[in-house]
């Protein structure tokens, strides 16, 4: 799901080519660097393993959940 997070992210991207767009552009990249990291991917793992014991998991991601809610797509 992350990679799906990713590629909404960098779609996004694309579209932002005014001046004014320019600092969120940055800004989104830099999550999606965040959303790249081994320190990210671990903390992820360790967030499902915890919500699967739990038995809180949800089959919307939370890379998909973040990207979803600041690109307003349509919740699953």
């Amino acid at each position: 799901d992350t990679d799906r997070a990713l590629v909404l992210l960098e779609e996004y991207c694309k579209k932002l080519r005014k001046p004014e767009e320019q600092q969120l552009k940055k800004a989104i990249r830099k999550v999606m660097g965040i959303f790249k990291s081994s320190l990210f991917q671990a903390l992820l793992g360790s967030f499902k393993k915890k919500a699967a014991r739990h038995g809180t998991t949800s089959h919307t991601s939370l890379p998909v959940a973040l990207a979803c809610d600041v690109l307003g797509c349509p919740k699953d």
